[in-house]
């Protein structure tokens, strides 16, 4: 068991008989009479549906252990991911709904930690932040403005706003979770003597 004033962003609490993983917490403090709040953003790792629910933060929830192993992507089909298990070719299939907007990011070969409650995936751990090349945008324009975006098609199918300088074929990074465009990825130059 833990206090709602603990929860923590990755922790996984069983409410009602459903599993939840916690995605956001922001605590307040009471005034006066007026206990805190905790308040919170959790996603049912079964059905994918967010839910917003506020704790007082000595309410008792029950937190759940979880067992991570590193998977490596084999490939998508219909609804469902593939992954397996590289010491012993067990494969186990993720539902869409549980992967997330991370699905776009997903390469074969690429290796993940997969989040088990009782033998189930429960959820995949991305990186905050991935590459992708830019498939089409408009030419690059370097105009003295920062502030000003253009749309950009992503290999994987993603659209995003870039900034204006960001011509296609290069190779950009984006939150995972967002879809939001963090900086032009920095390709290894290599210098002529």
């Amino acid at each position: 068991m833990i206090i709602a004033s603990d929860l923590r962003e990755g922790m996984v609490v069983r409410i009602e008989g459903q599993i939840y993983k916690v995605l956001e917490v922001e605590s307040r403090a009471g005034a006066a009479k007026m206990g805190g709040v905790v308040k919170t953003k959790l996603i049912n790792v079964r059905s994918g549906r967010l839910w917003v629910p506020h704790f007082r933060p000595q309410e008792k929830l029950e937190d759940l252990e979880l067992e991570r192993r590193m998977m490596e992507f084999l490939y998508t089909d219909g609804g469902a991911c593939s992954f397996m298990r590289p010491d012993t070719y067990e494969q186990v299939e993720v539902p869409a709904a549980i992967v997330g907007p991370g699905e776009k990011f997903l390469q074969p070969g690429m290796e993940l930690p997969v989040e088990f409650f009782a033998g189930e995936p429960i959820s995949i751990v991305f990186p905050d932040v991935a590459e992708a090349r830019v498939a089409t945008t408009a030419p690059p324009s370097h105009s003295q403005q920062d502030s000003a975006w253009k749309e950009a098609r992503l290999e994987n199918g993603l659209s995003i706003r870039v900034p204006l300088f960001i011509a296609p074929g290069e190779i950009v990074r984006v939150e995972v979770g967002t879809g939001r465009y963090v900086e032009r990825a920095h390709t290894e130059r290599k210098r002529t003597a």
